[in-house]
């Protein structure tokens, strides 16, 4: 068994995980009473649209990507899908940093492109002035020609950012508070999710209002039907249980295997019979599956139209053919299949249909209170922001 799996094996989950496996294990949480509802229009409407982005996406503790995409010192990439142009590093001493991607000098692009690079320092395409890793300014041509001017003031501008858990976090405002992220970064330290290898990510754009992707993740009512030809065979319908760290979700169902006579304290035979799935507020998607996690970031564009990066993280790089073969048949039945071709899929189905006005509001049934309490939290940080 290699290192990986076998660190995982001695690893416990923390208290809140362990309570949610025991009450699957005992046939799932009591269920909502009553039928809820959501208004249509909080998937339709532009103004809506619009509050949250001031409220949540300019303004809270969001996930940007994970800590493996940047695996070693002295690496950078662009980041643009947030609507603003960032940029991620990781400087000589292994902290990461997310940056402006603007030079202090005439604010052009500091780093094109989207891919990582490999760099100690970073060069402006159009003057020169370089900048190390941890944002400072090294150097800049013909210093004569700025008399007076002190380095140390045109540092590049650095957002308010969080790695923890094997996630980078950031916030466009500096007063934003971290305290929710770094808690529930505890399940995600548990999981040794930051020890994994990043085998492969992808941008995917979805003609769907954001919280209707989420929506997919917050309730198992779904899924044996949607996934009925992929993973909905593996999982019990309907049991399952789930709580809140703060703002963020997180839910645990049952798959078939027998339960009876598992340890739920070994972190490794939990996840043989436990599938765990994290909202993470705003919109952020973690899905640990048995020996892979995916984290899927949302970053919505328009009321209709979000970006979705899947990121999938393996236990160690595949050496040979036939673990690159397992590894890509994992995430071809899961990027390809359970998210792109039946969860996006499905989300952008229900945009349809909620744009035509045909009905005034979505019905939830009792294994869809996830939904509601969703709908909830995001109605509360619209209050909060005004």
């Amino acid at each position: 068994m290699n290192e990986a799996l076998t660190d995982q094996k001695r690893r416990s989950p923390t208290p809140g995980q362990l309570a949610l496996a025991e009450q699957v294990k005992n046939g799932g949480a009591e269920r909502a009473q009553a039928i809820t509802t959501v208004p249509a229009s909080d998937y339709t409407c532009p103004d809506h649209f619009a509050r949250e982005k001031a409220a949540l996406f300019d303004r809270l503790p969001q996930v940007l990507c994970v800590s493996a995409l940047l695996p070693e010192p002295g690496m950078a990439i662009p980041h643009d899908a947030t609507g603003r142009p960032l940029l991620i590093t990781r400087d000589a001493e292994g902290t990461a940093h997310v940056f402006l991607n603007v030079c202090r000098h005439r604010g052009t692009r500091l780093v094109e492109g989207g891919e990582v690079q490999c760099a100690k320092r970073l060069v402006c395409p159009y003057h020169a002035w370089t900048y190390k890793l941890d944002g400072r300014l090294l150097a800049l041509p013909r210093p004569e020609t700025f008399p007076g001017l002190d380095k140390s003031d045109y540092g590049l501008i650095e957002l308010p950012s969080l790695e923890a858990g094997g996630l980078i976090w950031f916030a466009p405002d500096e007063n934003a508070d971290f305290s929710d992220a770094a808690k529930v970064s505890e399940d995600f330290d548990a999981f040794g999710l930051g020890d994994n290898f990043l085998y492969r990510r992808k941008l995917h754009t979805v003609n769907g209002n954001w919280k209707l992707i989420m929506d997919a993740f917050l309730e198992s009512y779904h899924v044996t039907r949607l996934h009925a030809n992929t993973i909905g065979p593996f999982f019990t319908d309907g049991i399952t249980a789930g709580d809140t760290v703060g703002p963020h979700m997180r839910s645990a169902v049952a798959r078939l295997e027998e339960m009876e006579g598992v340890d739920l304290t070994d972190m490794h035979e939990m996840r043989q019979i436990v599938t765990f799935a994290y909202q993470l507020f705003p919109a952020t998607i973690v899905i640990p599956s048995p020996d892979y996690f995916n984290v899927m970031v949302l970053m919505p564009q328009s009321e209709g139209v979000t970006l979705v990066e899947d990121f999938m993280l393996i236990p160690e790089e595949p050496t040979t053919e036939k673990a690159r073969d397992h590894w890509e048949r994992s995430w071809n039945l899961l990027d390809g299949g359970v998210f792109a071709s039946e969860d996006f899929r499905a989300a952008e189905l229900g945009q349809n249909g909620l744009s035509t006005g045909a009905i005034e509001s979505v019905t939830l049934g009792t294994l869809e209170g996830g939904v509601s309490h969703f709908s909830a939290i995001v109605h509360e940080a619209l209050r909060a922001s005004n």
